[in-house]
């Protein structure tokens, strides 16, 4: 595929990746409140989750999972639930009275933070469809296999860049300290957000 068509399939994918939803909430939620490495280490997650439901789509496993409603309705239902979960840790951060404990006291390991991230993505059905609606839309029909990994890696590149330049940002000295000041304001927005999303992943459509 000539980098012109390519181009603006990249400019459209940051532009959705980047909206507010529950995995950039978790990237720059960990990045300002448990510093860089875990902030990039969930990122790093969150794209290996997308990966993951990227090779799903190209495969062609999305049109068996939409055949078997069983299978995403559990997904889906599972992913609203840590969402909840996710919703009710930081509520409970947001009521605990007191300043942030430094950054690093009591924090998750790089690994966990990791699995956060993937679950997080891996959780929502959503995103089979929507890998799904990218190749039909940007690979032609009869394309040969490599136009179909051309656009599945580039955008997965494009979804490293920005995550990754996410975390960074929100774990930048300025940023991270305006949080450690307001932490349980920050906390109660995330717990509202993050319940909207358990909230619209259980009320929305995904025929």
């Amino acid at each position: 595929m000539p980098l012109s068509d390519l181009i603006p399939i990249l400019i459209a994918w940051v532009i959705a990746i980047a909206s507010p939803g529950p995995a950039t909430l978790a990237i720059t939620g960990t990045a300002m409140g448990a510093g860089r490495a875990r902030g990039l280490a969930v990122a790093l997650g969150v794209v290996a989750g997308s990966a993951a439901w990227a090779l799903i789509a190209g495969m062609g496993l999305g049109v068996a999972m939409m055949s078997h409603a069983w299978a995403v309705e559990t997904l889906r239902y599972a992913g609203a639930a840590y969402l909840a979960f996710l919703a009710w840790k930081s509520a409970r951060s947001a009521v605990r009275p007191g300043a942030a404990a430094a950054r690093d006291a009591g924090a998750e390991s790089l690994r966990h933070a990791w699995a956060r991230g993937a679950l997080i993505h891996l959780t929502n059905p959503k995103a089979v469809f929507f890998w799904g609606a990218v190749f039909a839309v940007a690979v032609p029909p009869g394309s040969p296999a490599w136009v179909l990994w051309q656009v599945g890696l580039s955008c997965l590149a494009t979804s490293i860049l920005t995550f990754t330049a996410m975390a960074l940002a929100f774990s930048a000295g300025p940023v991270a300290r305006a949080y450690l000041r307001a932490r349980r304001w920050f906390d109660g927005a995330f717990a509202v957000l993050f319940g909207f999303a358990a909230v619209k992943v259980l009320t929305t459509r995904l025929a």
